[in-house]
């Protein structure tokens, strides 16, 4: 809890990041708006609020130090020269413009949109249908199960409607809740609130890299940006030959990709392209590059362009083909599975060596056991080595090998209005350089529009230099570097049991790909017509008009790939429970189960062997009806 003296720093420290500025082109208010007066000093409150004490009373020490080197009484340069000098106030700049720019009000709306040009969310109709109700918890409860399923997400959900549709009662488990199209209303912040692992982006524990997962039922195909490629052939080649994953270089493993595609009713013909995409294409057009048209899990009679730009907070339309729609709901509906949300595994049973069932607990301390032969855990990958390491199982490798994916943003200033949140937000890809390197390289797509997470990533350098540049948010396009990374990170537990995921880029062949994705994203802009161009990155500076392009890449590379450096997203959690065919070096066998642990099944990315190199949603659900196929054929 912090003292009145420490948020009356805080609140001066929120005026300091967004300070109400004199500007002859004022006629919204935006320059002279402050951070409070959008309220970013109680939302920032509300961050602190949730973070663990140690890190409140962290913070509360920081305030402390400004307020004794005199901050509350400095004038703005002087408290501007503080935010300089003590480098911990980062991460509270990074809240403070998170708010400013995507805290809403009553009404749904934030008084900074207007100059950004942002419309808010779009009128829908809401859908009809059927919908599927958790178990209600009122207190301890025991159940028995043919299978149990440790999330509901890409894989899990999958497996839940296969084993269900062949007759098995199945229970599945999700940590998060259950929520409906009437529950997602197109706001940024809430739903990252409600539908986002940790309340939205959240740093690995080394600071290195911010990752966003999903989290609720259905997990990330709730809130991904339904991009749907198939796994390359060379990552089948190399799965198979190196990791004894042998049917997945063959046919079988195309039905099960043809099968999910199928019935995830895949379509390209629900891409429009915005304007961001238009330069993307122009800009390959010109370069010579291979660029392609995204195909998405979409319905076409539902589709509303401006809807779709939303997405990413969850679909009020009905339009997303998630596993909550395709595989829970018949489920539940049509196949009498069970559906307990809001409740947490803390382990997995095992008795006589082999899975006896799972013990969770509810957000409201209820302890839920079922009993079952069969455990599915495919709680995601920063979750899934989690609960085995607590249940003490999966041997050496649980945690091991997580693979992410990392991204890097550059932005565009191209002059004129890009409506970046209109359309779908993937809807076209570069796939030059997706094999430059061996089977491994990079792809580069476009984002979400969002203004929160926007203002929060575009480099702070100074308070005036940050506010002239959200000025002109309307006119920016942004492209990010996704690349195959070969080195690996690790997922361990704290003193209480929960998660914790570090991510240090070292490789040397992901420092190369990371280099060359961003020398392609920027070149990309130029060849599109960007004026100026900013990569996100700590205290850069962008590149404009009639400078020298390739010296500003040179200063780019000259970045640390690191925490106080480059800007780093990871959206694709892979890897951290794969399969292969040793136990020193994998968890699951080839076929997802357990080397340690009969009845203990992987279906999820964590299962992946390597990386994907592509957005991993169809391989994820590919390989999860290959795993059900397996159980099946044992159970």
């Amino acid at each position: 809890m912090l003292t009145p003296e420490q948020v009356n720093v805080l609140r001066l420290l929120c005026d300091t990041v967004v300070p109400s500025i004199p500007h002859p082109d004022d006629h919204d208010g935006f320059w002279t708006r402050t951070a409070t007066d959008t309220g970013a000093d109680q939302g920032v409150l509300a961050l602190i609020a949730g973070l663990p004490a140690d890190h409140q009373e962290g913070l509360g020490a920081l305030f402390d130090a400004l307020a004794a080197n005199g901050f509350t009484t400095a004038p703005q340069a002087a408290r501007e020269q503080l935010l300089q000098a003590i480098p911990e106030t980062g991460p509270l700049i990074t809240m403070i413009l998170f708010m400013t720019y995507g805290l809403t009000g009553p009404d749904g709306r934030n008084a900074n949109w207007s100059r950004l040009g942002y419309p808010g969310p779009a009128a829908v109709t809401a859908p009809g249908g059927r919908t599927v109700a958790a178990l209600g918890i009122d207190g301890d409860q025991d159940l028995d199960a043919d299978a149990v399923v440790i999330g509901s997400g890409a894989g899990g959900g999958l497996i839940a409607g296969r084993l269900a549709a062949a007759g098995l009662r199945v229970v599945v488990v999700e940590a998060g809740r259950h929520r409906t199209e009437a529950d997602f209303h197109q706001l940024e912040l809430a739903a990252y609130q409600a539908s986002y692992w940790r309340g939205g982006p959240a740093p690995s524990a080394d600071g290195n890299i911010t990752l966003v997962a999903g989290a609720g039922v259905g997990g990330g195909t709730v809130i991904n940006w339904t991009n749907c490629l198939k796994t390359r052939d060379g990552v089948r080649r190399q799965w198979a030959t190196e990791h004894g994953l042998t049917d997945v270089a063959t046919g079988a493993f195309d039905r099960h990709l043809d099968t999910v595609w199928r019935e995830l009713s895949v379509t390209d013909r629900c891409s429009e392209f915005n304007r961001i995409h238009e330069a993307m294409a122009r800009g390959a057009e010109a370069l010579g590059w291979s660029f392609a048209t995204i195909f998405r899990n979409w319905d076409e009679k539902r589709h509303d362009a401006a809807v779709a730009g939303h997405l990413g907070y969850g679909d009020p339309s009905g339009a997303k083909q998630s596993t909550l729609k395709v595989y829970l709901e018949p489920a539940v509906l049509d196949h009498g599975a069970r559906l307990i949300d809001d409740c947490r595994v803390d382990r997995i049973l095992v008795e006589n060596g082999r899975a006896a069932g799972v013990v969770g607990r509810t957000g409201s301390q209820a302890t839920v056991t079922v009993r079952a032969p069969v455990v599915v855990v495919a709680a995601g990958a920063l979750e899934s080595p989690g609960v085995l390491l607590r249940s003490g199982i999966g041997g050496p490798a649980t945690g091991q090998y997580l693979r992410l994916h990392p991204c890097t943003v550059t932005m565009g200033d191209y002059g004129d209005d890009m409506r970046g949140w209109w359309g779908p937000p993937q809807a076209g890809l570069v796939n030059e350089f997706a094999e430059v390197d061996d089977g491994y390289g990079f792809l580069m797509e476009s984002v979400q529009y969002a203004t929160g997470l926007g203002a929060s990533s575009v480099p702070f350098t100074s308070p005036a230099a940050h506010k002239e540049a959200m000025a002109g948010y309307r006119n920016y396009g942004s492209f990010i570097g996704l690349i195959r990374d070969r080195g690996h990170g690790r997922v361990t537990l704290d003193p209480a049991g929960d998660t914790v995921a570090w991510y240090d880029l070292t490789d040397e062949r992901d420092i190369r790909a990371t280099h060359r994705a961003l020398e392609a994203q920027i070149h990309l802009h130029r060849a599109a017509g960007a004026r100026r161009i900013q990569v996100f990155a700590r205290g850069l500076g962008a590149w404009a008009e009639g400078e020298n392009l390739e010296s500003y890449i040179e200063q780019v590379k000259r970045v640390p790939l690191q925490a106080g450096g480059m800007t780093l997203f990871s959206a694709h959690q892979m890897g951290s429970c794969r399969m292969g065919l040793d136990p020193a070096t994998s968890v699951a066998d080839p076929r997802g189960e357990l080397h340690d642990t009969p009845g203990v099944w992987i279906g999820d990315a964590s299962a992946f062997p390597t990386p994907s190199g592509t957005n991993p949603m169809i391989t994820i659900m590919a390989l999860a009806s290959r795993t059900a196929e397996n159980i099946l054929a044992v159970s």
